[in-house]
């Protein structure tokens, strides 16, 4: 998420994604939302300029498709709450990996239901075992998730925009 992202929401004001502001000025431009809080920076052309959407809301009711979770790192980053599978630390965004909880070189597959988030110390001691020949522990056992929350939440108060505060809880 970069700060100067837009936070879409649909007609009931729940946010949706987060869209580069490019899309969203596009999009206010042909009426497919409106733009409920700006940025303090402009967007300058040769002959005007345009306050830059910080957030939008879409104005006509959006289709529902049916959801699919796309499996990347991010994703069971998110799943997992970037909480290591094992000990259940916190730790920063470059002491987490992915474990394969069946390893990879004993048949396990990168799907779901095989793989967690694991900080880089419990990785390392699990090794190619699985984690009942390391006496490890799952905290919980991995599934797809049904939905995710868009990317942002998990960055905390800090990290988010202040005008995409009020339609965040």
């Amino acid at each position: 998420m970069a700060a100067r992202d837009t936070l879409l929401l649909d007609q009931g004001y729940q946010p949706v994604k987060v869209i580069p502001w490019q899309r969203a000025l596009c999009m206010h431009f042909v009426g497919k939302v409106e733009v409920l809080r700006d940025y303090d920076w402009r967007v300058h052309t040769v002959d005007c300029s345009f306050a830059a959407p910080a957030v939008v809301r879409l104005l006509r009711k959006q289709v529902a498709r049916p959801l699919h979770v796309r499996f990347s790192r991010e994703n069971v980053y998110l799943r997992d709450g970037h909480r290591c599978q094992y000990c259940g630390l916190r730790p920063g965004p470059r002491e987490l990996t992915l474990d394969h909880v069946v390893p990879r070189c004993k048949g396990g597959k990168t799907t779901w239901r095989n793989v967690v988030t694991a900080c880089v110390e419990c990785n390392r001691r699990k090794g190619s075992q699985p984690p009942e020949a390391c006496g490890m522990r799952l905290r919980c056992v991995p599934n797809k998730p049904d939905w995710l929350a868009p990317r942002l939440l998990h960055l905390g108060v800090d990290a988010v925009p202040e005008a995409w505060r009020d339609w965040l809880h």
